[in-house]
């Protein structure tokens, strides 16, 4: 059976093929992914490579563990399996939903019934009465 396994500190620049290729050494690799931030592309310094056997999984750990790649210190260890996340109210950054724009206090605003004349009250489209 598969064993997946969880990389951190890898420099952002490391490719899916050098992280693969690093535990090629240590036996049969059946996949390698570095996670990269949807927004910009760029590696989160982070990935998963799995492993054919739970055996070069356990070879994997001690030979790669707290050792330098790309001048940068490794961590690898057993991948635990992903938590369900609760899910964020109204879109990704969650908070309350704001309105920008719509109608303003009072009522139908500059362009109301008049046609877009001002109506007399203060701050409408023309500035006030004229």
């Amino acid at each position: 059976m598969n064993k997946r396994l969880f990389v951190a500190g890898l420099p952002f620049s490391t490719t899916e093929d050098e992280l693969k290729n690093l535990f090629a050494g240590i036996g049969n690799v059946v996949s390698a992914t570095i996670i990269t931030d949807r927004m910009t592309g760029r590696s989160k310094g982070f990935g998963f490579v799995e492993m054919e056997t739970e055996e070069e999984a356990g070879n994997a750990i001690s030979k790669l563990n707290d050792t330098d790649f790309g001048g940068r210190k490794i961590i690898v260890n057993e991948a635990k399996p992903m938590e369900e996340r609760k899910p964020r109210p109204y879109g990704e950054f969650g908070g309350q939903r704001k309105s920008f724009g719509g109608r303003r206090e009072g009522g139908r605003g500059s362009f109301g019934r008049d046609g877009g004349r001002d109506s007399g009250r203060t701050g409408g489209f023309r500035g006030g009465r004229h």
